[in-house]
């Protein structure tokens, strides 16, 4: 590969995309550019990044094709309409605001399946277990596991009424064999 060479307008912009993104992937491509920019060996950079030199040529040309910073960030995804609907998300918000038994699931608290499979039947659209929580996280619900709590012990108190003179005789007694 011939020499990569940046112009200070370009590296400037490099630096300022390196310290505000926050995103892993767009550091690690512009850290690529730099490094190559400043004679790095690719294959040392490959090395450094944790990335395969096939990569690394792909993120210059990327760069190289256009000059823009904003080339290195990551197009994946994003090419297909979201599926939540409005009628989507109030059927959850309305599900939710009632324990699943309410709708005849016999189950006391929603679960990530459950929430799922109750979508598909009324809403007609099964997200992904990672869409809904997504979704929840979106609506500020949090999530927590139930836990499971006992019933207190109706025998405590019969079980703890003496322990104070069980621990002053046991006490003496431990006195009594060190001494």
């Amino acid at each position: 590969m011939r020499t990569f060479l940046l112009t200070p307008t370009q590296r400037d912009q490099l630096e300022q995309q390196l310290r505000d993104t926050s995103e892993v992937g767009v550091f690690r491509r512009t850290l690529a550019v730099l490094e190559a920019a400043n004679g790095r060996p690719i294959a040392q950079i490959a090395r450094l990044l944790r990335a395969r030199r096939p990569r690394v040529y792909q993120w210059l040309e990327a760069y190289r094709a256009t000059l823009d910073p904003g080339s290195l960030a990551d197009h994946r995804g994003g090419n297909h309409p979201t599926l939540w609907t409005e009628e989507l998300r109030a059927l959850l918000a309305a599900s939710l605001t009632g324990a699943p038994d309410h709708w005849g699931y016999p189950a006391v608290a929603w679960t990530i399946p459950l929430l799922q499979e109750h979508l598909a039947r009324y809403g007609g659209v099964r997200p992904s277990a990672d869409a809904l929580r997504q979704e929840l996280h979106q609506q500020d619900y949090a999530w927590k596991r139930p836990r499971r709590v006992l019933d207190p012990d109706p025998e405590r108190e019969k079980k703890t009424a003496n322990s104070g003179a069980n621990q002053a005789s046991g006490t003496s007694l431990g006195q009594a064999l060190r001494g």
